[in-house]
């Protein structure tokens, strides 16, 4: 009878672990979008430049999260480059004009128009209609970057 006990309660399976908390830094996706597709960004209340590159860096950042350095960057970056995006008034990029490109890191400058592009649309400038931001991009030797505007700083 023991031995029947002990065969049917290794028949049983273990309880399933819960699924981990989301994680708010990453993308949610809509029920109306394909799979692995991020839903949509809010519209930005930002009512100056200045205001809407928080929105716009804190958006990249969700969309590239595994990608972004975390904690203090190091003393010596591998490249910095300064870029101004111009958002039209439904999110999208309508041009990216290279204030202070890194010339000696070409790979660099065409990853980070990748990654621009790829974040587009981005949040709707509702509050200004279209908007023109500049944000800095520190890029470390991992091919991890920080943007100026939510950077945890440099050691």
């Amino acid at each position: 009878m023991a031995a029947m006990g002990a065969i049917v309660a290794a028949c049983k399976s273990a309880p399933e672990a819960p699924p981990p908390p989301p994680d708010s830094r990453l993308p949610s996706t809509d029920a109306g979008q394909a799979p692995g597709r991020p839903a949509l960004p809010g519209p930005s209340a930002a009512s100056n430049a200045r205001a809407y590159r928080r929105d716009a860096a804190t958006h990249l950042y969700n969309l590239n999260n595994p990608r972004v350095f975390k904690g203090k960057l190091p003393p010596m970056l591998y490249a910095i480059g300064v870029l101004e995006v111009d958002i039209d008034r439904s999110g999208r990029i309508t041009k990216l004009h290279w204030m202070r490109a890194p010339r000696h890191a070409p790979e660099v400058v065409a990853e980070i128009e990748r990654t621009v592009h790829a974040a587009a649309p981005f949040p709707v400038p509702a509050r200004m209609g279209r908007v023109t931001y500049t944000d800095t991009w520190l890029w470390d030797k991992s091919g991890h970057f920080q943007l100026d505007t939510l950077t945890e700083g440099q050691l």
